[in-house]
C-alpha cells in the first residue's frame, strides 16, 4: 500500500475524535444551521426528522464518514502528507463536504505543495447559510493549528 493511501489507526483515531468534540452528538434528528435534517455527529445522509439513532448506531457512521473523508483527502494529492494536515483536513471534508474541498483554493494550495498556505485557508470557511458561525470559528482555528503541527 502507498504511504498516502494508509489509514492509520491514530490518524483515524485522531480525526474522528476531532470530529466528535467540534459537532456534538444528538441521538435525535435535527435541523443544522442550514436546515439540513442532521443526526449523530453531523451525518445528514438520508436523515429525516423523527429519525433516532443509538450511540454505537452514531460511532459506526462517525467512523464511517471519518474514513471516506481521509481518502478524499489523500486521493487528492499526488504526495503524502503530514500526519497533522490529513487528521485536520479530514475534519474539514467531514464538514464541508468534498466538493466543496475539491474546489477549494486551500486544495489548489495543497497540490502545489503550500501545506502551509492550505492550512492557512482553513480560517475562511466560517460561514453557514450566509451567517459566521462562532462554532465554525473554533473549529477552523482548531483544525488550522493541527494542520500546521509539524510542518
Amino acid at each position: 500500500m502507498k504511504a498516502g493511501t494508509k489509514i492509520a489507526g491514530t490518524v483515524l483515531a485522531a480525526a474522528v475524535s476531532l470530529v466528535a468534540t467540534f459537532e456534538g452528538r444528538s441521538l435525535v434528528a435535527y435541523l443544522d444551521p442550514v436546515s439540513v435534517p442532521t443526526i449523530c455527529e453531523g451525518y445528514t445522509h438520508g436523515v429525516k426528522l423523527g429519525d433516532v439513532a443509538t450511540p454505537e448506531k452514531c460511532d459506526e457512521l462517525t467512523r464511517q464518514e471519518v474514513v471516506k473523508a481521509l481518502a478524499v483527502v489523500d486521493k487528492s494529492v499526488s504526495r503524502p502528507l503530514p500526519d497533522g494536515a490529513r487528521v485536520a483536513l479530514a475534519s474539514f471534508v467531514y464538514n464541508v463536504g468534498p466538493g466543496a474541498y475539491g474546489g477549494s483554493t486551500l486544495l489548489r494550495l495543497l497540490r502545489a505543495g503550500d501545506i502551509k498556505g492550505a492550512c492557512n485557508q482553513l480560517p475562511r470557511w466560517v460561514y453557514a447559510g450566509g451567517k459566521k458561525l462562532r462554532g465554525l470559528e473554533r473549529r477552523r482555528e482548531a483544525e488550522r493549528q493541527i494542520c500546521l503541527s509539524g510542518l
